[in-house]
């Protein structure tokens, strides 16, 4: 069983970005979902295909259990008739600093106008320098979580913050 403990940010508005070091283009949808276990297919550049599952493993929405396994893509395409919720459509930035990864993600389409940036560590208490374009933190709150943005989009609810 792989684990994830993954930290999730908002950008800061008007700050630049350094330049990313690989983009990618995703498409992900839910076959299942709720407050603590999801199964999410995903297609990268319509060139790969993932299921994966994911728990909540006790009372902290940064950890989880997490199962992934590629499978071919007209599988994942012909699936999507099964979503539950909209479709969550983004490109990914990876920018490297240092030995961090960070994901920056541009929403569009249900959730247009979203920017998020998030860091896998390898444990909850491992320390993270924040570069100056990653603003408040929003890990512990689950209107962020991609499963709920399928189900709550982000343009249905922005403007109640």
């Amino acid at each position: 069983m792989g684990v994830e403990i993954e930290r999730k940010f908002l950008l800061k508005p008007g700050v630049s970005l350094p330049d990313s070091d690989h983009v990618l283009h995703i498409r992900q949808f839910y076959l299942n979902s709720d407050e603590t276990l999801s199964v999410r297919v995903r297609l990268v550049d319509e060139a790969k295909a993932y299921v994966t599952i994911k728990k909540v493993t006790g009372d902290q929405l940064t950890v989880r259990s997490e199962f992934e396994y590629e499978i071919p893509v007209e599988d994942a395409r012909e699936m999507e008739a099964f979503a539950v919720g909209a479709t969550i459509v983004k490109n990914r930035h990876i920018i490297m600093i240092d030995d961090v990864r960070w994901e920056v993600d541009f929403f569009s389409e249900a959730n247009e106008g979203l920017m998020l940036t998030e860091v896998e560590l390898e444990s909850l208490d491992t320390p993270v320098q924040l570069p100056p374009w990653v603003g408040r933190e929003v890990s512990d709150d689950p209107r962020y979580l991609n499963n709920q943005l399928a189900a709550h989009p982000y343009t249905s609810w922005k403007d109640e913050e």
